[in-house]
């Protein structure tokens, strides 16, 4: 039981703080041209932060003329789901009704809590509780930011942008105890950071989850005893 307690405590921390960025979308989506109600629904449908802040940093920038940049870029950013929906399928099981429930609450912040749990059982509680305590939050807070944007002015300055990055490195950084995960992690980072200037939203991304797999395919800085512990 004490096991589940410390499930729930990091699910919840992580819904906690994955949830205050929700203000930041909020206001920034409004800020962007989208109206409360346009920026509820797109909270509720998309549900997925990256690709929600891709789409309104680029219609931002462009108006109704960059709508389809906007798509786009959003649509990159969340092909990475489809990656975490094959990890976590077996994980969560069930029927196929069962899994296409999880598909919503299939997130970056849901699949990290899940698969740093050891026992099979304790990985679906962290998962539901997780996606769904998210869900719920990321869609109050982007209410709220959505109607206190005006008088929050620019959410960066609270810092509310770092909020749910700070809470996903918290879940990787106890990973990082070998040295391919190790080698995995700063390869797809300085990728990611050196093109970010250069190529539009959602490619740098994809590209480094590219070089993550070739250095994990190849075992780079990786010993056959980690892979071994790996599969185990």
């Amino acid at each position: 039981m004490s096991a589940e307690r410390e499930v729930w405590r990091e699910a919840l921390g992580v819904v906690l703080a994955t949830s205050a960025y929700g203000i930041s979308f909020g206001a920034l989506a409004v800020a962007s041209g989208l109206d409360v109600w346009q920026t509820c629904v797109l909270s509720l449908l998309m549900f997925t932060g990256g690709s929600q802040f891709a789409f309104v940093g680029v219609f931002a920038a462009g108006g109704m003329a960059a709508l389809p940049s906007a798509i786009a870029s959003a649509a990159l950013l969340g092909i990475r789901n489809v990656a975490y929906g094959m990890r976590m399928s077996p994980i969560i099981g069930g029927t196929s009704r069962h899994r296409v429930a999880a598909a919503h609450f299939t997130i970056d912040e849901s699949t990290a809590v899940a698969i740093s749990q050891d026992d099979p059982r304790l990985r679906r509680v962290g998962f539901w509780v997780t996606g769904i305590g998210i869900f719920v939050g990321w869609n109050i807070t982007t209410l709220i930011g959505a109607l206190v944007g005006d008088v929050l002015g620019d959410p960066r300055a609270w810092g509310l942008d770092a909020a749910a990055a700070a809470a996903f490195l918290a879940l990787l950084w106890p990973r990082l105890k070998q040295r391919q995960a190790i080698a995995v992690g700063i390869a797809a980072a300085v990728v990611a950071t050196a093109l970010t200037p250069f190529l539009m939203p959602g490619l740098p991304v994809l590209v480094a989850a590219l070089v993550a797999i070739l250095v994990g395919w190849f075992n780079w800085l990786g010993s056959r005893q980690e892979v071994a512990e790996a599969a185990a």
